[in-house]
């Protein structure tokens, strides 16, 4: 599996975690907690790998740089939102309505990442770095849930 395969199969699952939580209520507050902390390590894991294993040897190339760059700073702005949304009463609506807009930018980010930047990335990559790359995320993810475990 290359790793635009991969990426691909982490944003659906990462759209999926999405649309369950959104259509939970706040009465179900526990449920809403849990999907919530799954979401919440999909997506940290799913960023660091990203940056570290693919952005990383995008971000120097002419055809890639700007998309590259755009992409780590949608990166921060998630981070920043899901760690509001950590923090928040998830009981409340106005969580919820923080949570869509976090679904309407990883919506954004990941049209914008499989439409431009993969099509990009493919002519800077070699189809064995593309192998490479999604061999590293998948170690990278494989320690990070170790630890998880560990904790």
């Amino acid at each position: 599996m290359d790793v635009y395969r991969l990426l691909h199969e982490d944003h659906r699952k990462v759209a999926s975690l999405l649309e369950e939580l959104e259509s939970t209520t706040e009465r179900v507050v526990r449920s809403r907690e849990h999907l919530f902390a799954n979401l919440m390590m999909e997506l940290s894991v799913h960023a660091e790998a990203e940056e570290r294993c693919f952005y990383s040897r995008l971000e120097d190339a002419e055809q890639t740089r700007d998309l590259t760059l755009e992409a780590l700073e949608e990166h921060k702005a998630a981070k920043r939102l899901l760690s509001e949304l950590d923090k928040d009463d998830k009981a409340t609506e106005q969580w919820l309505a923080k949570l869509k807009v976090l679904r309407e930018n990883v919506r954004h980010h990941v049209e914008e990442e499989e439409q431009e930047l993969f099509q990009r990335a493919k002519k800077v990559l070699s189809a064995d770095d593309a192998l490479a790359i999604a061999e590293e995320i998948i170690a990278y993810k494989e320690m990070n849930s170790q630890l998880e475990e560990r904790i």
